[in-house]
């Protein structure tokens, strides 16, 4: 139960983050980071200042019912009732209706801009940034090019091709066709003509000789969908029916002036969309009016004629009398009419009122048929000219009325002005909205640091390398030393003559480490086999060659006799230390029984040190250490000398430590900080356990204690100076 409780909460702490740990990491990598966050910085700030500027043009408009239509009467009111609907009017903002008419207006789907020189054009032609006159940079702008195209008309297969115009000089230029065609032109001159598909006409060039231009006749409906893309639309509050209008763009009174002409492209559409119905009735209206000028004239025709023909001159006094009444009444039949549209849809037939109004109606209906009967009465000839007066005068107020409702109309139409009104007419802010260089430079500053910190942490996690000693006590290995990273040892390293640390710096931190481990080595080694210790690793590279030597010349200058044996046949160097020749007789020529001890045997740096090198390199080095030949030398050397340091080849590449570890009465595995993988270490122990040779301890080599993973982990780093006594 104690168990699975201790290991429960071991897991909890595992999971938990270190916030020291991070923070001793991070601070480990500090140059690293700020490096990176200051490469980031500069290249943000190089992107900025190699970023053309963007300006924003925006206007204000109103969409709101017509209310001020020059006081028209209420039946035409209704034409212009029209309330905003903020959404719909968006959308027709942005349509091609309206757009397309702005195009064309600005002629946008034409293109003409200075050929200008990749990645550095703005900071060339804005920035000032010089350019040699060479030929090959001759034809890239530097600013100090203007030109005007008044005319671009190209055929069909022509549209989003490229035109090159090259300046002469003197107002004359070249083109490049896109059929690659040649044609010479000067300023003003109109080049091509309809016989060819193509015209162009240059208004104004100033340019020095040799700069290009490109000029392009874009399709339409790319040039509506750039401009869409470019302008932005919204409504300010909710159902305010304020619509904000705003066009982005690279040169600032060209922006302006292409949201100016949308919004009045807008605004003439919502006028004609407005006026359209009251166009329309006055377009039939005045096809109507000259058939009812038609019938007035006929029946004044008939009228007339049929007075000359009967001689009637007019209709009298009883006859005028009954057509003044019949029409009258016949008016106030038709007002009774339009009533009672009205009455019926809010009284049913029985309501009082409605009855009021068909009893009305009744009479004036008995009314008009005694009228009429009167009217029968009359003679034939009053009777005759009676109908023909009767015929002119409807002829007549018909074409009055056409002609009373065709000027209504036309004083509707000019009246209309739409239910959207320009607030703010289009404007562009003197300063452009981007690149905003502080922002850029903040954004790349922190993105800098976020991405070398992140760079730093997956680095860290992905690593495998052994980053604390507590992970080779873990698997069983006491850890006899850990040694600091020498990066001035690293740097002066020569091919032919290596340094030894304990000579050249014996007060240094790494020295004194190795002092420790001799002294840990002292007293591990009471109860072994024999006084020789053999120094492996993993995998090259993790620093035994370094260890061997110093740990030798260490424990020669406490008083020791110290033997070092470089058994490494297939690479060793440790005569490079030493500054023996490559020539001398060594381990292979002893244990191959060509030479004898004494005879190999080299005198050290220090006074107690001797050293055996590998001589020349067998082709059978395993074979060789494994006849019995090794064993009687290092118990010879067991004999003379206090302790044997024995330098061997990793145990992952050969097989030859695992012979030599069974002799010596040691065996320390060397480690490298953040280079040896753990699982190496493991797989060594299981080699080495596997043959019966149990290794004594481990040392971690090149340890960075500025670079150490746990934020707990402290290194010592006392220094005692021995100066002579003054006193």
């Amino acid at each position: 139960m104690t168990t699975e409780n201790s290991g429960s909460a071991q897991n909890i702490e595992d999971d938990e983050i270190d916030l020291g740990q991070l923070f001793a990491l991070l601070w480990g990598r500090k140059f690293t980071i700020a490096g990176f966050t200051i490469l980031a910085g500069a290249i943000g700030l190089a992107v900025a200042l190699a970023t053309p500027p963007t300006y924003r043009a925006d206007a204000l408009l109103q969409l709101e019912e017509k209310s001020g239509l020059m006081s028209l009467p209420t039946a035409l009111s209704e034409f212009a009732d029209s309330d905003p609907r903020s959404a719909t009017e968006i959308e027709i903002l942005r349509s091609r209706l309206v757009l397309g008419k702005a195009v064309a207006d600005l002629h946008l789907d034409w293109q003409v801009e200075p050929l200008e020189i990749p990645l550095l054009s703005h900071a060339v032609s804005a920035r000032g940034l010089p350019l040699p006159e060479i030929e090959a940079l001759r034809q890239y702008s530097r600013g100090d090019a203007t030109i005007r195209l008044d005319l671009l008309d190209v055929p069909p297969n022509w549209i989003d091709a490229e035109i090159m115009l090259t300046s002469g000089g003197d107002d004359s230029f070249s083109l490049t066709l896109p059929d690659g065609s040649t044609v010479d032109g000067r300023v003003g001159n109109l080049i091509g003509g309809p016989e060819r598909g193509f015209g162009l006409r240059i208004g104004e060039l100033e340019a020095p000789v040799g700069r290009k231009f490109l000029l392009r006749q874009r399709e339409e409906t790319g040039a509506i969908n750039d401009l869409r893309e470019r302008m932005s639309v919204s409504e300010r509050g909710r159902q305010s029916g304020i619509l904000e209008v705003s066009l982005t763009g690279s040169d600032r009174a060209e922006t302006q002036r292409t949201l100016a002409a949308i919004t009045e492209s807008y605004l003439r559409q919502n006028v004609n969309r407005s006026a359209a119905e009251a166009e329309s009735s006055l377009n039939f209206i005045e096809t109507q009016l000259p058939e009812a000028e038609r019938a007035v004239i006929e029946a004044e025709d008939a009228l007339n004629d049929y007075r000359q023909e009967q001689q009637a001159i007019d209709l009298g006094f009883e006859g005028q009398s009954l057509l003044t009444q019949i029409g009258t009444i016949e008016t106030e039949l038709r007002r009774l009419a339009g009533e009672e549209d009205e009455i019926a849809e809010r009284y049913t037939q029985n309501h009082p009122v409605y009855q009021q109004l068909l009893s009305a109606r009744a009479r004036l209906n008995e009314q008009l048929a005694t009228l009429r009967d009167e009217v029968n009465t009359l003679p034939t000839t009053q009777r005759e000219v009676f109908n023909l007066t009767r015929d002119l005068e409807l002829a007549q107020e018909v074409y009055l009325q056409l002609l009373n409702r065709a000027q209504e109309l036309q004083v509707l139409k000019a009246s209309t002005i739409g239910n959207v009104r320009i607030v703010d007419s289009s404007r562009t802010a003197p300063k452009p909205i981007a690149p905003r260089l502080a922002v850029i430079l903040a954004l790349s500053l922190v993105l800098g640091l976020v991405l070398s910190i992140a760079n730093v942490l997956l680095r860290q996690w992905l690593h495998s390398g052994i980053q604390d000693p507590d992970e080779l006590e873990r698997l069983g290995l006491p850890v006899f030393a850990t040694v600091n990273r020498v990066p001035a040892m690293e740097g002066r390293r020569r091919r032919g003559s290596d340094p030894i640390l304990a000579l050249s710096d014996p007060g240094d931190l790494a020295t004194e480490a190795i002092r420790s481990l001799r002294t840990s080595l002292h007293f591990g080694m009471l109860d072994a086999k024999t006084r020789s210790v053999a120094l492996t690793s993993p995998a090259p590279n993790a620093g035994k060659s370094f260890m061997a030597v110093n740990l030798a010349v260490v424990a020669a200058e406490a008083g020791q006799r110290v033997c070092l044996v470089d058994a490494d046949l297939r690479r060793g160097h440790l005569r490079r230390y030493l500054q023996v020749p490559k020539s001398a007789e060594g381990l292979s020529e002893l244990l191959s029984g060509s030479a004898n001890l004494d005879n190999v045997l080299q005198d050290g740096p220090v006074d107690g040190m001797s050293f055996i090198s590998t001589g020349r390199f067998p082709p059978n080095p395993s074979e060789l250490l494994m006849r019995p030949a090794f064993g009687k030398l290092v118990a010879e050397l067991d004999k003379r000398f206090d302790l044997t340091i024995i330098d061997t080849p990793p145990v992952l590449a050969v097989t030859d430590p695992v012979v030599i570890g069974r002799t010596a009465g040691a065996c320390i595995i060397i480690t490298r900080y953040e280079t040896t993988p753990l699982g190496e270490v493991e797989a060594v122990l299981r080699q080495l356990k596997g043959a019966g040779v149990k290794p004594s301890g481990a040392v971690l080599n090149a340890f960075d204690p500025a670079r150490a993973k746990k934020a707990g982990a402290q290194v010592y780093a006392y220094r005692y100076d021995y100066r002579p006594n003054t006193d």
